[in-house]
């Protein structure tokens, strides 16, 4: 004698299109982003973002985040970039020539370990 046996019913999922605040879905890439990315593509614009390793922008060393932030001094869609990147809060990474840590634009990326207790004279 065989017996079937069925798993249990999932759980069924609310179909309210509420939202709380924080599980808002972040806003999307505009119109004028893409455009501008897609004119440069069609000029032959290089784009280093594109061009080079991703990881490249998402680098641990300072002297790697400065590397990807002198990329994007040749950018043509650079303050494209930017705008979109403070509006979306992009969470780390260097975006239109700037790094972005925690949301925030932060001048230079520090490294890792204590600061020194005394200044350093240069």
């Amino acid at each position: 004698m065989s017996t079937v046996i069925t798993p249990p019913p999932l759980p069924s999922v609310p179909t309210d299109k509420t939202v709380k605040a924080d599980q808002a879905d972040p806003p999307e890439v505009t119109l004028m982003q893409l455009t501008a990315i897609d004119e440069a593509d069609s000029l032959g614009l290089p784009i280093p973002c594109r061009a080079f390793d991703p990881e490249v922008f998402f680098a641990e060393t300072p002297a790697d985040v400065e590397y990807a932030k002198s990329l994007c001094g040749t950018c043509p869609v650079k303050a494209a970039c930017l705008t979109g990147a403070v509006e979306r809060r992009e969470p780390w990474g260097v975006w239109g020539g700037e790094l972005f840590v925690q949301g925030v634009v932060v001048a230079r990326k520090r490294p890792r370990g204590r600061p020194r207790k005394t200044e350093v004279m240069a």
